[in-house]
């Protein structure tokens, strides 16, 4: 791996430019001095802008060839040997990703400035959205598992804040404890596997997991060892990007803003899982079980999406399982080896969705300004269904419009027990609480009698 110098320079413009526009306007929300509308929107423009060009020109100058380029600014924390460093692997996969990740952020910025015109959290969305393109920018291009796990968290706070943005209506605050609550799995198998590395390897370095296609990770990862590593991250993925069996929280993230909807869950943050495990195809090449387990997941949840799509009744929720039918999709790609197609694929979905999720209320508008003029509602193409189902398509309907049951089935399997027995617990500390200041009662009667 080599280091070039113009192309460190560049990342320092690519991610900073964003992580500074995350420090303006966060401490002057603190400092209760929010900045006027007019010049948020044009430090965001800005900070997308040179970001966007800053990484095109270092994708330019990466070296073709084996091997990535390997960054380093060094170790902040040196509280033990080796500290934490701030370190970045550039391939041709990574940087391509993250201009991606700069070029949407920068539409959605221009669409979010006049879409949340004089709202009251239009600042405070603002601030979130720089965390967002922040953390993403850091899970594109992470290279040890401690930038990794802090992009990993910024993407999941920022959403989460996001889909309650509303948080006047209990509706958005509930749903978004639901999104936080799945994110904390994810987090858990990133740590997990985080912690797991750095226990058999001494080092967070990702050089060993996010090698060259075919290559043998350089610490000799294998075995039970790698195979625990993989499995962990397609778990951290499935939470990530609402793979099955986590795919109940999706619906419950529309209730954000519309361009939050467009970035998060049309264009990059659902697809945060799919360029993590493409950044780790060599791993998963070492690890068959791996594989399947990856395959297995995407083609279930593509099939999944592809049925639960068809019922929605509102057009966000539609986008949104129709996004998810392409990322499973892209899933099976990954485990197949198609690591070309799965980005073109992951690109041109991208892309794709955001202009849907972005024109949605157009379309809407458009559509009743019609049923205004002729009075009615449009009529529908195809053929009606039959007024007496078949069992099966009944039954498949009924599943398809409950979206799998899965919320039932998370409650059942692990809300419930954890509430239970934290009501338990919760009940025992009372009893020993009570117990304890009948005792102390009882002696400051008895000092009192004497």
């Amino acid at each position: 791996m080599t280091s070039i110098f113009p192309v460190e320079m560049l990342l320092v413009v690519g991610i900073g430019a964003p992580a500074m526009l995350l420090i303006v306007l966060g401490g002057t929300s603190l400092a209760n001095r929010p900045l006027p509308e007019r010049w948020t929107g044009r430090l965001a423009a800005g900070s997308m802008t040179a970001s966007f060009a800053a990484l095109v020109v270092a994708l330019v100058l990466l070296p073709t060839g084996p091997g990535a380029a390997h960054v380093s600014y060094g170790a902040w924390s040196t509280s033990h040997d080796g500290g934490i460093a701030i370190e970045f692997l550039l391939d041709a996969t990574s940087l391509g990703f993250a201009v991606l990740a700069t070029a949407i952020a920068g539409v959605v910025a221009a669409f979010s400035n006049r879409y949340l015109h004089r709202e009251p959290g239009y600042n405070r969305y603002f601030v979130l959205f720089a965390m967002f393109v922040t953390g993403i920018l850091f899970v594109a291009l992470a290279g040890n598992v401690e930038v990794l796990f802090a992009g990993w968290e910024f993407v999941g706070l920022s959403s989460a804040l996001l889909v309650a943005f509303f948080h006047g209506r209990a509706g958005p605050v509930g749903n978004a404890l639901r999104v936080f609550a799945v994110y904390r799995i994810s987090d858990a198998a990133m740590l997990a596997a985080a912690v797991w590395l750095h226990h058999v390897a001494g080092s967070g370095s990702l050089s060993m997991l996010f090698g060259e296609s075919g290559t043998v990770p350089q610490t000799g990862l294998a075995g039970a060892d790698a195979t625990i590593i993989a499995v962990l991250l397609i778990v951290a993925v499935a939470g990530k990007s609402a793979l099955l069996p986590f795919s109940g929280w999706l619906p419950r993230a529309m209730e954000g803003p519309t361009p939050s909807s467009a970035v998060y869950y049309g264009a990059l943050s659902i697809h945060a899982g799919c360029i993590l495990l493409l950044r780790a195809t060599p791993l998963l090449e070492q690890v068959l079980a791996a594989r399947l387990l990856a395959g297995g997941i995407g083609a279930a949840t593509a099939l999944f999406a592809t049925v639960t799509t068809r019922v929605q009744s509102d057009v966000k929720s539609s986008l949104a399982y129709a996004s998810l039918t392409q990322v499973g999709i892209i899933i099976v790609e990954i485990a197949l080896g198609l690591r070309a197609i799965a980005f073109l694929h992951l690109v041109g979905h991208a892309c794709f969705r955001l202009l849907q999720f972005l024109s949605a209320p157009n379309v809407l508008h458009d559509l009743h300004g019609l049923e205004d003029a002729i009075g009615v509602s449009p009529a529908h193409g195809g053929r009606p269904a039959p007024v007496a189902a078949p069992r099966v398509h009944r039954r498949l309907f009924l599943f398809a419009l409950e979206r799998g049951f899965l919320d039932a089935m998370l409650d059942r399997v692990f809300v419930t027990p954890f509430h239970r027995i934290a009501s338990a617990f919760d009940r025992f500390d009372r009893l020993q609480c009570d117990v304890v200041a009948s005792r102390t009662v009882t002696a400051e009667d008895t000092i009192h009698d004497d």
